[in-house]
């Protein structure tokens, strides 16, 4: 199990690597993270939601993605309170202290799932949550110690140097651990090393001699991982702008934007610059498109968005003949109602929205998980991607719908002018195809980018990065 000193110290890309270079040896490998808190999600093979760096862990394992391989996802809906997502299936919301006290009836699922990923392979790679040292959750814990003294798991500990203050990272928190929960450590990881290795190595010892534990690994900047799909929010912070393409793709960042893994294509493309939109920032005259991304509060989103005054810039954009597309909360937004008679997010009630499609939403019924095969309507271009929404959309601009799935099945709507347009296709831009025909028809350069190769070459070069720095035999031996 690999637990982290804190949040975004690399657990995530650390344990893809590990999993890709044991599956490249000829290992059946699984990933595995008991809790996890992310909006950043993917549907499954059979059928339920997990959080996106397991996906992608199952991606390094070459393995399709699986429920259980994270039983407990927490979607954060307010700064306070979560969806609560177990096992694939939602289950309910829960505020932070109600959570806690939920915890002993899901340790029974986290250990079902477990024992399921175990039994079918020769190793698990198990992600912590968060930190290790948040001994203030621990009782009840079933993300991080907890997990693993019940599961009998070895941990090594990860620190990242690029924050600074790895050593008290590290010695604090085999400081304030219990020690029994320190004995199931076997040894630590530096992350994040830029510079002259050698200069870090007295460092290396001083963690050795005040924790007993051994040092496994200094494992330098992955300069590649901006390629590979994200879960963490914070990334977008250093992600603000990508690419110098003459192709300017705007996207506000709403308070609970999902799945914005949906971009990191664009991102890719030689001709696009994409710009992330901070509170505060106006859309700029110079934007060519406009993207409204998912969100997990799509009416809460909507309200910050009018606080910002966003609405009225998109308003303006499409007078100046600019075009806007929406994704699932996105597309939502673009209508002229939300209703949630049911109080799914909050309060029941309805809100107006953008009024820039023809169209109104209301929240509601059984969510939609779907993997989806089809082709963009209006262009011919064939496309595979998912959705991920509870809410039907329905009104006259559907009649001109954004796509075509499965059998012919219409998702989306386009505005008669063509300049306004929203669907529940998440996944939509990693498919080079449908990403080559909206872009070409939008007027934009297009390259001969193979989106889905470059997270596979990717993940290899990242195998090779981890495999180098960290001594694999070894940290196989500790696994037993």
């Amino acid at each position: 199990m690999i637990q982290g000193t804190g949040s975004d110290v690399g657990k995530s890309l650390i344990v893809a690597g590990l999993i890709r270079a044991c599956a490249n040896r000829g290992l059946v490998v699984r990933p595995f993270k008991p809790q996890n808190m992310s909006n950043n999600a993917a549907v499954t093979a059979d059928g339920g939601e997990i959080g996106r760096a397991q996906a992608l862990q199952a991606r390094a394992a070459r393995v399709s993605p699986s429920v259980h391989m994270n039983p407990v996802l927490l979607k954060p809906q307010s700064d306070v309170g979560s969806q609560v997502v177990v096992q694939g299936r939602v289950i309910g919301n829960a505020r932070a202290r109600e959570f806690q006290e939920w915890k002993p009836r899901l340790e029974a699922a986290v250990h079902e799932s477990f024992e399921r990923m175990r039994a079918e392979a020769d190793l698990v790679i198990v992600e912590g949550a968060g930190s290790a040292a948040e001994v203030n959750l621990r009782k009840g814990d079933i993300a991080n110690m907890g997990f693993a003294r019940k599961a009998d798991v070895p941990v090594i500990l990860l620190g990242d140097i690029d924050r600074g203050g790895v050593i008290a990272q590290v010695v604090g928190t085999k400081a304030v651990i219990d020690p029994d929960d320190a004995r199931l450590v076997v040894g630590f990881l530096v992350n994040k090393f830029r510079g002259d290795p050698s200069l870090f190595d007295a460092g290396m010892a001083l963690i050795e001699a005040k924790t007993g534990w051994p040092a496994l690994g200094l494992v330098p900047w992955f300069r590649a991982a901006g390629r590979l799909p994200a879960e963490d929010a914070v990334v977008l912070e250093a992600r603000r702008t990508a690419g110098e393409g003459g192709f300017t793709v705007v996207v506000p960042r709403l308070p609970h934007i999902s799945n914005f893994d949906d971009l990191d294509p664009l991102a890719a493309e030689p001709g696009v610059r994409l710009v992330m939109l901070r509170a505060g920032e106006p859309i700029p005259a110079s934007a060519d498109l406009v993207i409204l991304p998912g969100s997990k509060a799509t009416i809460a989103d909507l309200a910050a968005l009018r606080a910002e005054g966003w609405n009225i810039d998109i308003a303006a954009h499409v007078r100046r003949g600019g075009r806007v597309l929406g994704i699932c909360g996105g597309y939502q937004m673009l209508g002229r109602s939300i209703a949630d008679p049911d109080g799914i997010e909050g309060p029941p009630g309805s809100v107006p929205g953008l009024g820039l499609l023809d169209v109104e939403t209301v929240l509601g019924g059984d969510k939609c998980l779907e993997a989806v095969t089809g082709r963009l309507a209006r262009l011919e271009a064939p496309l595979t991607g998912y959705e991920m929404h509870v809410g039907r959309t329905a009104g006259p601009d559907c009649t001109r719908p954004f796509a075509l799935l499965d059998g012919d099945r219409p998702d989306g709507a386009i505005r008669a002018d063509g300049r306004v347009a929203g669907c529940y296709l998440h996944g939509l831009f990693a498919d080079d195809r449908a990403r080559t025909a909206l872009l070409a028809d939008l007027g934009a350069a297009t390259s001969d980018l193979a989106y889905e190769q470059e997270v596979e070459a990717t993940l290899d070069a990242l195998a090779a990065h981890v495999g180098h720095h960290v001594d694999l035999d070894r940290l196989i031996t500790l696994a037993r």
